[in-house]
């Protein structure tokens, strides 16, 4: 495939506001991925490109909490091995799968995380009362669920680990979007992996919007860290609402 001035041009903007995105209140795919298949790329190779640029930019988003001490390493590190181990088997899905059953799915789940986010007042600022174990056995089961998910699908993986470690888990909102992004970053470099062994990546456009990936990730994970829920909540629910969108839109 030849890479042309507009593909890179419309992978960029359109890489650098999912990126914005995906910072804050995960969700970026709900962008990226169709702007990959607005660039040209098909369906399997725009999903396998994404990983490109949404893995090198997290690692923006992911040093921005670690300096300012936001990950909670007793839990990323076991995390880490189950976002790789659900990621890559969720890949190998995707490649052998039609998306519909996913879609058809999501139409259900969808409802259910917009109820819980609208009830929700405001995610929490400080931990809450839960024991260690239990706390380690949420992580490490969402990241390996959602870590499939983000393999096989992508759109959305965030917005849910975030309230899955918010509100099961009861971590403080920027410990949550800490981890939250060393899981993403984990499942994404896990499902690029697979992507290229099946050769499925298209490196020319993926590594330029890398680029405005990594400048997306930086400026929104800034916010999060200075703003906490007040930008959270919002952004949440605007990634729940184009995530939903997407979805129908996909179907019809």
């Amino acid at each position: 495939m030849e890479l042309t001035l507009s593909m890179v041009l419309i992978a960029c903007g359109g890489v650098f506001l999912a990126s914005f995105l995906d910072a804050i209140a995960g969700g970026g795919g709900i962008i990226s991925v169709p702007t990959y298949l607005l660039a040209g790329l098909p369906m399997h190779a725009a999903l396998g490109t994404n990983k490109i640029s949404a893995s090198i930019g997290s690692l923006a988003s992911v040093g921005r909490y670690i300096r300012s001490g936001y990950i909670d390493w007793k839990l990323a590190i076991p995390s880490i091995a189950m976002a790789l181990l659900g990621s890559v088997g969720g890949t190998r899905l995707q490649l052998l799968m039609p998306e519909t059953y996913l879609q058809y799915l999501l139409l259900v789940v969808l409802p259910i995380v917009a109820i819980v986010v609208l009830r929700q007042r405001s995610f929490r600022e400080v931990p809450g009362d839960i024991s260690r174990r239990r706390q380690l056995g949420i992580v490490l089961g969402a990241s390996l669920v959602i870590g499939a998910y983000d393999g096989f699908y992508g759109p959305g993986t965030g917005t849910f680990l975030l309230l899955i470690f918010t509100g099961l888990g009861q971590m403080d909102v920027r410990t949550a979007s800490g981890n939250v992004k060393v899981v993403n970053l984990s499942s994404g470099i896990g499902s690029l992996i697979t992507a290229v062994l099946y050769g499925e990546v298209y490196w020319a456009v993926g590594l330029i919007a890398s680029v405005a990936s990594f400048a997306g990730h930086y400026v929104g994970a800034g916010l999060t860290i200075r703003n906490g829920a007040k930008i959270v909540r919002p952004v949440v629910i605007v990634a729940l609402v184009l995530l939903a969108v997407k979805v129908l839109t996909d179907m019809l």
